[in-house]
């Protein structure tokens, strides 16, 4: 996200946002609508977790998938029907124009018609093929090391990117996370996790139970 947030926003409180995401889709939803796209995406966040894991291990209050910035038009123009709203610093600039949009990394796709949210865009920082972490920008992956696909075929963020993520400050929900996807991680990947771990956060308490 830019330094820079322009005017304007909407703030919601919790209880407007829950209510607003009751309906929200589900991968296969998403996926549906996006075969055939030529631009990589993936499942993001708690959702991508119970993709790896085979089924779904706990309710889900929304659904983030990811791209690449570049190709979000692409993924735009499947949804023609709904608004995409731009997310940053707890504000909503609905039906978002360029500066909003180049100024936050989160959009909310929104059914006009009903003011749902029905899943959340991340347009991540890449250079052609390579992904970027936005949290450390010299962690830098081809996509095919960053996307793997579930049994039915729904691409994924890869569970250790996804950990690294939730690691910054962990809800009850990530730590469970954590906790129930640890055993089923290969040692590459505990490996993969803790070396990214000691460079963002070297104190992070997960690196104990990573080298158990």
């Amino acid at each position: 996200m830019a330094d820079y947030l322009p005017p304007g926003g909407v703030l919601l409180d919790v209880d407007e946002l829950t209510a607003r995401w009751a309906d929200a889709w589900r991968p296969g939803q998403v996926a549906e609508r996006l075969a055939g796209v030529r631009t990589p995406w993936c499942v993001a966040a708690g959702w991508a977790l119970d993709l790896f894991r085979g089924a779904q291990s706990r309710p889900h209050d929304d659904l983030e998938i990811a791209v690449p910035a570049a190709g979000f038009t692409e993924i735009r123009n499947r949804f023609p029907e709904y608004a995409c709203d731009a997310v940053g610093a707890g504000r909503v600039w609905a039906a978002a124009g360029t500066e909003a949009l180049t100024a936050t990394h989160q959009t909310w796709l929104r059914d006009p018609a009903s003011g749902q949210f029905l899943f959340d865009v991340f347009r991540e920082p890449h250079e052609g093929g390579t992904w970027i972490c936005r949290r450390d920008e010299s962690l830098r992956l081809p996509y095919d090391a960053v996307v793997e696909r579930s049994a039915h075929g729904i691409p994924y963020l890869v569970p250790e990117l996804v950990l690294l993520f939730k690691a910054k400050a962990p809800r009850p929900k990530d730590q469970a996370d954590f906790e129930g996807v640890l055993p089923l991680l290969s040692r590459a990947r505990r490996v993969l996790l803790a070396e990214w771990l000691e460079r963002m956060r070297p104190d992070h308490p997960w690196l104990v139970k990573l080298s158990g």
